[in-house]
Parts: C-alpha cells; structure tokens; sequence
C-alpha cells in the first residue's frame, strides 16, 4: 500500500497544479487581459524617487531663470536629453537583419584489393586439387570498398522590425552610464501586445532629439510579443508540454 501510496502522489499533485492553472484560465474566459500596472514598475519607482524642485506659489522667478538664452535645461535653448535617474528618452528600434549561411561537403573513397599464386614450383596446381570447385590459388582473394558521403546545409533569416518606445533612467552608474527599461502595452480586442527593452547607454550617445538608437545601447535585451486569446491558441496545451520533455521518443 505504501509504495502504491507514493507512486500515485506525483499523479495527484500534476491534477492538484493543472486544475489550479485550468481555474485561473476559467476566470479569464470572455475577459480581455488585464494591463500590467505601473506602479509596480522600476519605472515608476524611479521617476517617484526623485526629489522635485519646491517651488512657491505667487514668487516671482529669478531674473536669469527668466532669460530665454540661459543654460538651464527649461529654457529655449537648454539641454533636454535624459541625464539623471527619472529622465525619459526615446529608444528607437529599427532592426532589419538578414543572414545567409550556405554549406557543403563532400567526400567519397574507393579501393580494391587482390592476390594470388598462378604458379609457384607447381605447388599452387597441388593445393587446387583439394579445393572446392571453382576455387583455384590463382585467385586466392579479391576484395573491394567504397564508401561516399554528401552533405548540405543552408540557413536563411530575415528579421524586420520598426518600433519607439519610451524608456526611463532607472539609475546613474558611478562612471555616468546610464541603466534605462521601457515598457509599452497595448490592447487590441482580446490581445494585448507587449514590448520591454533595457540595458545601458552613454549619455553622449543621447541625440539633441533626446532619442537614441537600439545599437548603441549595450546589453540590450529586447522583447516583443504579446498575451490574450490569439496567444492562448497558439500555445500548446500545459499536458502536451509536459509529454514532450518527459516522453523519450
């Protein structure tokens, strides 16, 4: 009882778990899906954090903050690009890739080999006559081999994809690289599309449009796709996944 006891608990607990993820799928049904919040996102506890400038209401501003031709980054002329932790900028994602791989190989051997005695002080016509019929020293072996083998392989890939997103300065690296993440949601129908890039970019590389290449941006990690009913039918069943990595064939 007791070994039956521990072979059927796996069994149990792989129903308990799929009927725990049927449930939830259940209350999802006839929904479209929800939206990520954002005040759960390292962007919005990065732009919280920054402390903003106290101002008073009816003080009249510095003469110099009022001159259209100072530095100050709120004036016409002023530097706007992201540079402190809070800062937004634009990441723009222009991908169009495309790589061909061609190969071929070829090798191929043959050989042949044979011997025999035709005569040898008459002793080759003496062993002859003890041999089967049709069997003579004259041709004592013959052998031969070939062996060939071909092989191809190509690869062909092309890849296209045109996308801006906003990104945030989630901190300020102590050699002034800035660590930027920007996320981008939007639902059509009952499909929500999905896009999130991070990584690490040199404030210098930011453009005078405050916007900034995904190749310039170091470690980038990029994601684009997207969840709801369309998503859901293309994905193989939670049973049929498990079958896959455990059946051997």
């Amino acid at each position: 009882m007791n070994m039956k006891a521990e072979t059927m608990r796996p069994l149990l607990i792989l129903l308990l778990s799929t009927s725990l993820v049927a449930c939830q799928r259940l209350e999802d049904v006839g929904k479209a899906p929800d939206f990520t919040p954002v005040e759960t996102g390292n962007e919005f506890f990065a732009m919280n954090t920054v402390p903003m400038p106290e101002t008073t209401v009816g003080a009249a501003a510095p003469a110099e903050q009022a001159s259209l031709w100072s530095g100050t980054r709120g004036s016409l002329l002023g530097d706007r690009r992201a540079a402190q932790r809070g800062d937004i900028m634009t990441v723009v994602i222009e991908i169009d890739d495309k790589a061909e791989i061609s190969n071929s190989t070829g090798r191929s051997r043959a050989g042949s080999d044979s011997m025999g005695i035709p005569s040898m002080l008459g002793i080759p016509q003496r062993i002859d006559e003890n041999l089967p019929a049709g069997a003579s020293m004259a041709d004592a072996y013959s052998t031969s081999s070939s062996s060939s083998y071909k092989g191809n392989g190509s690869v062909s890939r092309k890849e296209k994809l045109t996308l801006r997103v906003a990104a945030t300065v989630l901190d300020r690296l102590p050699n002034g690289i800035l660590r930027i993440q920007g996320s981008q949601e939007v639902r059509v129908n009952y499909e929500v599309r999905e896009l999130i890039v991070t990584g690490f970019v040199r404030p210098e590389d930011v453009s005078r449009q405050n916007e900034i290449t995904y190749d310039k941006i170091a470690g980038a990690r990029i994601s684009y796709g997207g969840r709801g009913q369309i998503t859901d039918v293309q994905q193989p069943r939670i049973g049929q996944q498990i079958a896959d990595v455990l059946l051997p064939f």
